[in-house]
Order: C-alpha cells, then sequence, then structure tokens
C-alpha cells in the first residue's frame, strides 16, 4: 500500500513558517518538480535510512534496519544483503552494486549473483572511520567520503601529527586507493558527485556534531587523473547552524539535488532550523538555490533517480523511503541506456 502527500500541504502546514530568506520563491516552482507533484511514501518500515539506488531488475534498493533491503517494482519489500551494516550504495556501470559499509569500516561491491568483493578496507596501514557515500566517474574510478559520526572514539585515520581525518579517496583498482582531500580541504566529508565530464568533485561537508562546524556544499576541480587541483575550493551552499547537506545526485542539465536541513531546532550543535529538511536544487555553477522540496521526516539523508524514464526521485528521511516525480531525468551510472 501507498501513501500520497501534497507537496502544497507541506508548503501551507507544517513547514510554512520555517520558510524565509532564500528560500522563498523556489517551493513548487517548477523547475525541477512539476506544480502537481506529490510526495508518495513507498515504504515507512524503517527499511529506508540511506542509500538509495534504483535498478530496473531489483528496483530500489536502501539501507537500514542493519541490512540492504528490496522495494521491488510490484511493492513488495525484502532483504537483499541481510546485516551488511551499509550506509551509501551507487550502481557502477556494469550493474554491480557498489556500498560504504561503516561497520565493518570498508567498501564493497556486489556482483549481481551476490557474490561480495572487498574493494578497500584500510588506507597508509590505517582502518577507515565510518566510509559513508560514494561516486563513480566516466572511467569507472570510485570517489567515497570517509566520515566519523558517534563520537571521538570512531576515528580510525588520523595525520602524521595526530589530527583526524575525515576525508575522500579515489579506489583506482581492488586496492588501489589514493586519497583525494584530507582534514585542510574538508572537516568531514559525507555525500559526493563527480560531475558528468569528470571535472569536478562536489562535496557534502556536514560537521554536525559542533559549534561552528562546516555545513556546507563545495565544489573542487579535478583534473584529468583525478586528482584535485589545488586552491580551487568553491563553496556553493551554506545551512548555517543547522544540519547541513548529505547526499547528492544530479540531474541530466547538470542541477544537484542535495538532501539536508532539519525541521526541528535541535541543541546544542543544530539550533537553527531557518532551513528545513528535505531536497535543495542548487546551480553547480554560481551555488543559486533553484528549487526546495520539503520532506516532513528528519533526518533526510539521500536521493537518487530513478523509474523507467529517469524522472522518479527517491528520497530517503527518518527511516521512510519517499518518491516524487521531477521536470527532468536523473543522470546515472546505470542501467547504461541512460
Amino acid at each position: 500500500m501507498t501513501y500520497f502527500c501534497d507537496v502544497a500541504m507541506f508548503v501551507a502546514g507544517a513547514l510554512a513558517f520555517l520558510i524565509a530568506g532564500d528560500l522563498e520563491g523556489v517551493l513548487d516552482n517548477g523547475v525541477a518538480f512539476p506544480k502537481n507533484a506529490r510526495l508518495e511514501v513507498v515504504s515507512a518500515t524503517g527499511a529506508a535510512s540511506e542509500g538509495p539506488a534504483w535498478d530496473p531488475e531489483w528496483g530500489i534498493l536502501s539501507t537500514g534496519k542493519g541490512s540492504i533491503n528490496r522495494h521491488a517494482i510490484d511493492g513488495n519489500h525484502s532483504v537483499l544483503r541481510e546485516q551488511a551494516g551499509a550506509n551509501g550504495l551507487l550502481f557502477d556501470r556494469e550493474g554491480r552494486l557498489l556500498a560504504c559499509e561503516p561497520r565493518q569500516r570498508r567498501v564493497t561491491r556486489m556482483l549481481r549473483d551476490g557474490t561480495v568483493e572487498v574493494l578497500t578496507e584500510s588506507y597508509d596501514g590505517q582502518p577507515y572511520n565510518q566510509p559513508n557515500d560514494l561516486t563513480v566517474d566516466s572511467k569507472g574510478r570510485i570517489y567515497f567520503s570517509d566520515a566519523c559520526y558517534g563520537g571521538p572514539q570512531n576515528i580510525r585515520q588520523r595525520s602524521p601529527d595526530g589530527r583526524s581525518i575525515e576525508g575522500v579517496y579515489r579506489i583506482d583498482a581492488p586496492g588501489k586507493v589514493v586519497r583525494v582531500l584530507g582534514n585542510d580541504d574538508v572537516e568531514r566529508a559525507n555525500g559526493v558527485l563527480v560531475s558528468a565530464d569528470d571535472r569536478f568533485l562536489f562535496v557534502a561537508d556536514n560537521c554536525n556534531d559542533r559549534l561552528g562546524g562546516a555545513r556546507k556544499l563545495w565544489r573542487f576541480a579535478l583534473r584529468d587523473d583525478g586528482t584535485v587541483e589545488p586552491g580551487s575550493r568553491k563553496m556553493l551552499y551554506d545551512w548555517g547552524a543547522g544540519r547541513g547537506p548529505d547526499g547528492i545526485k544530479q540531474d541530466i542539465e547538470g542541477r544537484l539535488y542535495v538532501a539536508g536541513g532539519t525541521n526541528e531546532s535541535k541543541p546544542p550543535f543544530e539550533p537553527d532550523n531557518s532551513r528545513p529538511g528535505g531536497v535543495y536544487v542548487i546551480d553547480p555553477a554560481e551555488g543559486t538555490l533553484l528549487a526546495f522540496l520539503p520532506v516532513p521526516t528528519d533526518e533526510v539523508t539521500n536521493c537518487a533517480f530513478g523509474g523507467a524514464d529517469g524522472r522518479d526521485l527517491y528520497v530517503t528521511g527518518g527511516g521512510t523511503l519517499y518518491r516524487i516525480r521531477t521536470t527532468t531525468a536523473g543522470r546515472v551510472t546505470w542501467p547504461k541506456s541512460r
């Protein structure tokens, strides 16, 4: 069974008093979401805390309750990988499922027959913190973030002088890994995305357990070899003192869809709810906010494009999986026909 929520209801109801400043004029404006679009609850079982990833055979996958969960096209729900301990998911260009697995501090690749391969589980002789999210460039190289949530006791990656590192890494082949961003570039890398032309790396920097911590979306220029151009960091959007950005996706026009924000003030570290929970559609060049989709359940963690025409946007928030139609198809790595 599915449930529908009219976007206009959110605007007029519980979220209306939150809309201020640069959010004015971008709600329900028809730019990214049709004006008659309705937010559908696909699953409210708590099995969709993160992920998501679309496959035309398996349907939409999500992570939650410790497992990788399958929400099939026919509406049935099942477990694809029991107790995988995963977070971010992504299909590569061969239809293999990539997963960040913070519980086991590793990044894996699952073949279509269910075989799981470990791509990396340490760097420079140290285990990872908690691999969080990942993206793939046109050459098949995998970039992933290695955040640390839940306290400093979870930090494993440190610089020679003892500073914690919650950076971004690039996997060129199984076991062959390079750190591309460190603690001088980002505070706590979360969502990551490489642009379609491999020119830019977008990073959601969400250090939300420290007053004054970064809640910003950055853009870095990439060289042909997959390294970051020094001095190229540009701030696109700042969530201030609320909850910052999380997962990032992009449509075929290049617009960024960023999950983030919070509907409730959560002192002491997230006292500001002026940027509510939802999907922020942002221009990749100047960081202009183009559209905003409010989502009623905190925390809004990620999104992914799917469906037969690529115009279904799936959103995870508070363990709930939502779906809404978009005006433009998403940019995806799988299936290849896109």
